[in-house]
């Protein structure tokens, strides 16, 4: 085999003079050649003193909160494309591994989550969209690493306190639930469990679910901590060594590369549990491909996770956009395969969880960084990242100035990687269109005449990837339909999956029984009682629809209000804030009340009134309401019948329709309709 390889390599000579080249004009010429050539860095790649720790792999996260929403809507086959890029093995971002959100009923930065337990004695393991999603990347990547983590909780295991931690076994056997459904009812095995999203940890409630994981026979399900800063959980775990006994990998988010001295002093696994976070244009790409390199050698993070999988929520909700990729159209089919799905691709594609960092890795003398892995068995990828400060910034934390240049870099191969005769070469350069290349294959690179090394002429904002494995690919599809506004006329009988996207409360398919008439089948809102929140939840419970972009709507609904003398429902339009901005969205709410009298006001909170009066309206009756706003004006019907008319309205000028409660009570909507003429 090496016989047959060193001919190849001579008959290839001329062809190694100018290898990388390609059509993307990057010269990679033998190491020879390059060093009498050009002033520049050399890099020594060695594993014959051992190697650097461990990869656990690249993955992101759904949720925190309801950021896959409008994914489950596509229309095939748009939605298993978009699932391809995500998950699919040598395609897309490959991704190794899926956190998805344990939903808790609470608003978790673009909509709510349903819990699999709204009440105490209620269990239900097919809410929501993440089990069919834990499925579908399992389907397509068997190995892939998935993860659970709660933002929020239901109200009752707080006992009447906004708190998890006041019974530690409840909230314990809440969270194993969740594992044992994910398995029972979909043959899904959790890797890793959270403790509370970017909150307060409880060290006595960590030794609790460990405990009750392994009585529940689920010692391989591993503790991920604390999901927040490095402190105080690592000075907690040298301080106390059942914890850390028990915490088998530390979480941080947005660590800006870096990690602090008692996390390493615990000798755990260090993983940037959520990262990136930032919009998915070219600026999003420079930093998700700079902190990819960057979170091992300044920090040993062998994982990083970004928030989040795809931005399949409204645009315009909290961090729009903020996804590897964009898929919020399900009415159009349309979805956009952004550019860090492709800096994914240059370390996903060419390494796998159980590979080992080499200990030579680290910065190049011009700016920018190299990391290399090997499986062990003879396999090296080597990912050199020169993002540039203006071109890498992530929305967080801040990014001291950093200067990258023009440069050659020589990398010197030894150990038991000095015979390897070949390397591909796959090439990213972010910028304008006309010098815009994303994971393009370059002619392959010959070793053995170049004394066992190679050299690279570097620019900013580039990226490569060097591997002795040939198994990389750039997936494609027909490009999908064009983008289109969400539909300005749209009925919803609530028989299929509504593009409704909860904000606070929980709003899910009813089979009415006790009516066989025409609301046999409605949209209620399930919530008895405030969540333990996440963020700031609204005191009404509120569902948004449609394009923020309408202004002129008319929006009718059948309502149907469950609580006597209390209770009271709204139908909304010109909704404009979501998401963890929820409790002050404006607008112009149309509210009709248990206790007969109706409300129009120009806020959900309802501290902005614009009239009110007597209406004839019980609890336990389906009513149907119709809201017109035009211009400066609105009015409103109470079954066809005129209710209140030309009340001035002067802002917001434009935002989503809406439907939601007054509190966290049982209602009904049906026949939902509305009508936008500009």
């Amino acid at each position: 085999m090496a016989e047959s390889l060193l001919q190849a390599s001579r008959q290839r000579r001329v062809k190694a003079m100018t290898a990388a080249a390609g059509s993307a004009g990057r010269a990679a010429v033998p190491l020879l050649l390059c060093a009498l050539l050009a002033p520049g860095g050399a890099y020594v790649l060695d594993d014959s003193d051992g190697l650097g720790r461990e990869f656990d792999g690249v993955g992101a996260v759904s949720g925190g909160g309801a950021t896959s929403r409008l994914l489950v809507n596509y229309p095939e086959p748009y939605r298993s494309q978009i699932l391809d890029f995500l998950f699919k093995p040598n395609f897309g971002a490959s991704l190794h591994i899926l956190k998805v959100e344990i939903g808790g009923d609470g608003q978790t930065t673009d909509g709510t989550e349903p819990s699999h337990m709204h009440y105490a004695l209620d269990e239900n393991y097919f809410r929501g969209y993440e089990w069919w999603l834990m499925k579908e990347a399992k389907k397509r990547n068997p190995n892939i690493t998935l993860m659970g983590l709660p933002w929020s909780f239901p109200g009752w295991l707080g006992k009447g306190f906004n708190w998890p931690y006041v019974n530690l076994q409840l909230t314990a056997y809440y969270v194993v639930s969740w594992i044992v459904g994910a398995k029972h009812y979909h043959d899904l095995d959790i890797d890793y469990i959270g403790i509370w999203n970017e909150r307060t940890f409880d060290t006595n409630y960590i030794k609790v679910l460990r405990r009750m994981l392994n009585y529940q026979g689920l010692q391989q399900v591993k503790i991920i901590a604390s999901d927040n800063l490095w402190e105080p959980i690592s000075a907690s775990m040298l301080l106390d060594p059942e914890l850390l006994k028990v915490i088998d990998v530390i979480g941080a988010h947005y660590p800006g590369t870096y990690t602090v001295k008692d996390a390493r002093l615990t000798e755990k696994k260090l993983w940037s549990s959520e990262d990136f976070s930032t919009l998915n244009n070219d600026v999003g790409a420079g930093c998700w491909g700079r902190i990819l390199n960057q979170n091992y050698i300044n920090g040993y993070m062998t994982s990083t996770i970004a928030w989040n999988l795809v931005a399949s929520y409204y645009e315009q909700l909290p961090y729009g956009r903020c996804g590897l990729m964009t898929a919020h159209e399900p009415w159009s089919g349309h979805y956009v395969v952004e550019s860090p799905i492709w800096i994914s691709a240059h370390t996903t594609q060419f390494t796998q969880p159980g590979w080992y960092y080499l200990k030579t890795v680290g910065h190049l003398e011009k700016g920018g960084s190299y990391v290399a892995l090997t499986d062990g068995l003879g396999n090296l990828t080597i990912i050199i990242e020169t993002m540039s400060h203006k071109h890498s910034k992530c929305i967080r934390p801040f990014l001291p100035y950093f200067n990258v240049s023009h440069q050659f870099a020589s990398f010197i191969l030894k150990g038991s990687f000095s015979e390897i005769p070949e390397l591909q070469v796959w090439y990213t350069k972010l910028g304008p269109p006309s010098e815009r290349f994303l994971f393009k294959q370059l002619d392959s690179l010959w070793l053995l005449d170049g004394g066992g090394g190679f050299t690279l002429e570097l620019q900013e904002d580039e990226l490569f990837t060097l591997t002795t494995l040939t198994t990389g690919s750039k997936g494609s599809y027909p490009l999908p339909p064009e983008s289109q506004p969400f539909p300005r006329i749209y009925k919803d009988d609530f028989n299929v999956a509504p593009n409704f996207a909860d904000q606070t409360g929980v709003f899910e398919y009813f089979m009415n029984v006790e009516d066989p008439g025409e609301h046999r089948f409605t949209l209620r809102q399930v919530l008895n009682q405030r969540p333990i929140t996440w963020a700031a939840d609204a005191y009404n419970t509120i569902s948004v629809i449609g394009d923020y972009k309408w202004s002129n709507v008319t929006i009718k609904c059948d309502v149907y209000i469950e609580t006597p003398e209390t209770g009271g429902v709204f139908i909304a339009g010109r909704v404009n804030k979501g998401g963890i901005l929820i409790r002050s969205a404006r607008g112009v709410f149309f509210w009709i009340f248990a206790n007969g009298t109706y409300r129009v006001t120009g806020d959900l909170a309802g501290w902005i009134i614009y009239a009110l009066g007597h209406a004839d309206v019980t609890a336990k009756k389906w009513y149907t309401l119709t809201l017109s706003i035009k211009g400066h004006f609105s009015s409103g019907m109470l079954n066809g019948k005129s209710l209140w008319t030309n009340v001035p309205v002067n802002f917001p000028k434009n935002g989503w329709a809406a439907i939601g409660t007054h509190f966290f009570e049982f209602a009904q909507f049906d026949n939902f309709y509305v009508e936008a003429t500009g």
